[in-house]
């Protein structure tokens, strides 16, 4: 078969592309694996040579050389790293979250540099329960008779629905039928889950008769969801907590933050759902708790107890690492809480972030300082701003360059200002934007 592209060996183009040897000796690896050099370095010449079949002409070597140097920087751009976040958003779910607290990584890097007691009991010398660790301690902080631990919140919901609700009835409102980050969807969970979705009440008023009118045998419990994403205003009913926990049947309250008892505008607290005599309150330890990504549930022991006897928990199960921080983030709450970054950048007043942002700009020229507002982020108390300060330049590229720093800056924009805001910047690194912002 005669190949169309079967150039006289003087004519063919793709004899002059450079070798691939060549060009990955030629260019910086960027702290790349060897193997996945070569293999950009393959990408792009391989790309060239479908290129030269239909032009039939190739760039020249420093060309090539300089394509394979934009995708080593593109995958090295890819690779999970950390950046300063200088947003004011403090749960920046595209950057993370919570940051934790020293205590919590020390806590990390002691169980993952070598072996664990992860799951062994040391005083009888055999297998243990993974989840000792941390669940008592959450028990305690939280007054609930029982914790459990899963990998994040929207697993510890769709275990719920499994565990004590598989093919019977759950109750919630169609105001609370929400769609978090990802397009996850509370009705999609819940089908997931085998559970039977029965809506109540209206979009945006349901009252306890609404649910009183749906409870049957068919019931297994009500499902309370906070709306952390999004608030509705005006003409609005939804039923206390207290309420719809004398209705008979278990209730289950999703506060979704973590918030553990301080308040934060209306945020509702574990503390306080517990309180108002929720049978179980689902949250995320890695949102206004301040810790790692976990899905906690506490509450019922007798409830508690299903979720542990249920399959599904093997496959959401938390780590040693996440298990480590988690527990890690808990003691400090017993202890005095000043060791919780997210805690201390909440506290922090317009007037503290403006003292380290006169010594950021001192020199940087065209920096001036504003008033603005922080925001709590990551699904939690949406439309409630923090006083702030910021520190503001007039200047269009700026953003993309702080971003391509040795150190990633990520910044806010508005117009054609870049804003800074150090409420979410660790003190440690205000020295690696000053420099940068002197050197722009």
């Amino acid at each position: 078969m005669v190949d169309p592209y079967d150039w006289s060996m003087t004519s063919d183009p793709r004899r002059r592309l450079p070798q691939i040897d060549r060009l990955v000796e030629g260019v910086d690896h960027l702290g790349l694996p060897r193997p996945v050099v070569v293999d950009a370095v393959r990408t792009v010449v391989d790309a060239q040579r479908r290129r030269a079949r239909r032009t039939k002409q190739i760039p020249a070597e420093d060309e090539i050389a300089a394509m394979v140097a934009d995708e080593l920087t593109r995958r090295a751009s890819d690779r999970l790293r950390p950046v300063i976040n200088a947003t004011g958003v403090i749960l920046h779910t595209n950057l993370g979250r919570a940051p934790l607290s020293q205590t919590a990584i020390d806590a990390v890097a002691t169980v993952a540099r070598g072996y664990s007691n992860l799951e062994f009991d040391l005083e009888r010398g055999r297998r243990g329960d993974r989840f000792v660790h941390v669940e008592p301690m959450l028990a305690v902080l939280t007054g609930a008779e029982a914790a459990l631990v899963v990998n994040n919140n929207a697993a510890a919901v769709l275990l719920v629905c499994a565990a004590l609700a598989g093919g019977r009835e759950v109750v919630i409102s169609r105001g609370e039928l929400i769609e978090i980050g990802g397009e996850f969807r509370i009705p999609d969970v819940i089908a997931q889950s085998g559970a039977i979705l029965r809506e109540v009440g209206t979009t945006n008023r349901t009252h306890v008769r609404d649910y009183e009118r749906a409870i049957s045998a068919e019931t297994a419990f009500i499902l309370k969801v906070h709306p952390s994403n999004y608030r509705v205003v005006g003409f609005t009913t939804s039923p206390e907590t207290s309420s719809l926990a004398n209705l008979g049947v278990p209730l289950v309250y999703d506060v979704g933050s973590g918030l553990l008892d301080r308040p934060v505008a209306d945020e509702p607290t574990v503390v306080g759902a517990l309180a108002d005599g929720a049978s179980l309150v689902c949250f995320s330890g890695d949102k206004l708790f301040g810790g790692p990504q976990a899905g906690i549930v506490a509450g019922s022991a007798e409830l508690v107890s299903q979720l542990r006897t249920n399959p599904l928990l093997r496959a959401l199960r938390p780590d040693k690492m996440q298990l480590a921080a988690l527990g890690a983030t808990v003691e400090s709450y017993l202890r005095d809480r000043g060791d919780v970054p997210v805690l201390r950048m909440l506290d922090a007043t317009a007037d503290e972030v403006a003292k380290r942002a006169r010594k950021v700009i001192r020199g940087v020229e065209g920096a001036e300082l504003i008033a603005g507002e922080s925001m709590t982020g990551g699904g939690s108390v949406p439309g409630e701003g923090i006083p702030t300060t910021l520190i503001a330049l007039r200047d269009t590229t700026l953003a993309r360059r702080l971003r391509a720093h040795e150190m990633p800056i990520i910044v806010r924009t508005e117009r054609d200002r870049v804003l800074i805001d150090l409420r979410t910047v660790d003190p440690a690194d205000d020295k690696v934007v000053a420099a940068a912002l002197l050197s722009r």
